[in-house]
């Protein structure tokens, strides 16, 4: 597709009529693919399809016919399409309302396969053309941003066109509902766009996705939400893909006991989740560990955000070997011997590498859990005492009593409850012990014959 011309010219992108004439290169700017189908938007606006695209058909009216090449989609001629997503059968995209994209005037068109209501256009039929998702037409209060397809339901992120002082955002979502996967608070099927209610009214959130049945979003403040199968895991136990799991969570979740510095984007597969944070630095995956997904070294299904192998392992491997291969080729020259001696080395490194990665990614979560459950909070960077921040000593009884005196009340509220339940299990298990001990006593003395 990418030494394909295009001759499609919108409206004013040309200065004189040799221009117009002259066939302009195309760059893909964004592609998109879901179920059997690939979309891209060019450096023009235009979107182009190839694989089972919707089609006219004489008997039903609409079909799924395919496409080896792609083709343009024309019924935005003379507009800019500004992003695109697809599920299995059904696509959505958003578009200028006039030529050019400026800001909040985007327009959101459906089409495709609406056996679900995934279109958002109040019904279930199926349609061949793009047509306009009416909560969000030229009228609406809403400007949307960011858009995500399922394999049957679909998601938006909105914001007001006239803002206040609080940065607002709203997610939206419709189609199949039977597993949660909407966030709407039912296992219902929604014919238009509704809003999830349960999200926070001013987290302004920066990135959606949709996985085969279930949700996730990310705000600017690092807060994640996920809803659907599993609990919004996305974990399929068996591919049952139908029916209501006892463990689907109908409303968002908040992911807590880790905080996300400076979040990217939020990306969903079938079954599992990863997050992108610290500016693009640090991956994050949980969900289904089959065939590796989550990036971590395993294959195990993983129930709370770990950080994956990032940068991978075997890149340092191959960039050590790339900057070293002058001096290797004066090591094989001084003798064998010392080549491998050094690949021995370098290759233990990678062990001790891959462990303290392991091990730190352990400790950072069970800190995490184990912060959380003390003072109700995310553990952050901030929360290390001062005499640890500054060196690499650790003053326990001193960093206690700063913390005590520098707690507000509800925090030392919340470390006396922890205190008090900590010491009542203490009490609880020398008082179970010291009846262990009674009934050892006691025992021989009802023993026949003594």
């Amino acid at each position: 597709m990418m030494e394909q011309f295009h001759e499609l010219i919108y409206p004013g992108s040309a200065t004189n009529e040799s221009e117009t004439n002259r066939e302009v290169p195309l760059k893909v700017c964004s592609v998109k693919a879901g179920g059997m189908m690939s979309l891209a938007i060019d450096n023009l606006g235009a979107l182009w399809m190839w694989g089972n695209c919707p089609q006219q058909n004489s008997e039903s009216g609409f079909s799924l016919v395919s496409s080896f090449t792609p083709i343009p989609v024309w019924d935005f001629y003379g507009h800019t399409v500004v992003k695109v997503a697809c599920g299995n059968e059904h696509v959505v995209a958003l578009v200028s309302e006039g030529e050019t994209y400026k800001g909040e005037d985007l327009l959101c068109y459906s089409w495709g396969n609406n056996n679900h209501g995934q279109l958002g256009l109040g019904d279930t039929e199926s349609r061949v053309c793009p047509e306009i998702v009416e909560t969000f037409n030229q009228d609406s209060p809403w400007a949307v941003y960011e858009v995500s397809c399922g394999a049957f339901h679909t998601a938006l992120l909105t914001c007001k066109k006239r803002p206040n002082d609080k940065l607002q955002s709203t997610c939206w979502t419709f189609g199949l509902g039977e597993n949660g996967q909407l966030g709407l608070g039912t296992t219902q099927n929604a014919l238009k766009p509704e809003p999830v209610k349960e999200l926070p009214e001013y987290a302004y959130l920066i990135s959606v996705d949709c996985g085969l049945f279930h949700t996730s979003v990310v705000s600017s403040a690092g807060d994640v939400w996920s809803w659907g199968m599993m609990n919004g895991l996305g974990l399929c136990p068996d591919a049952r893909f139908t029916g209501t799991d006892a463990g689907d969570a109908i409303s968002p979740l908040l992911i807590t006991g880790t905080k996300f510095n400076d979040p990217v984007q939020i990306t969903c597969g079938a079954a599992h989740t990863v997050l992108v944070t610290n500016g693009g630095y640090k991956l994050w995956s949980w969900g289904r560990g089959r065939s590796g997904a989550l990036g971590n070294g395993k294959e195990i299904d993983v129930l709370v955000p770990g950080v994956m192998l990032w940068p991978p392992l075997t890149e340092v491997v191959k960039n050590q070997e790339s900057n070293n291969s002058v001096e290797e080729d004066n090591l094989v020259k001084k003798g064998s011997e010392e080549v491998t001696e050094m690949e021995n080395k370098l290759s233990l490194a990678m062990e001790e590498m891959k462990l303290l990665q392991s091990k730190l990614t352990i400790m950072e979560r069970y800190a995490g859990i184990l912060h959380g459950s003390i003072f109700g909070k995310p553990f952050a960077e901030d929360d290390l005492p001062i005499s640890l921040q500054n060196s690499d000593t650790f003053d326990i009884a001193k960093a206690w009593e700063e913390m005590l005196e520098s707690a507000d009340r509800s925090k030392l509220i919340r470390l006396e409850i922890f205190y008090r339940n900590m010491l009542a299990g203490v009490k609880d298990k020398k008082m179970k012990r010291r009846i262990q001990e009674i009934i050892q006593e006691y025992l021989p003395s009802v023993t026949p014959g003594k």
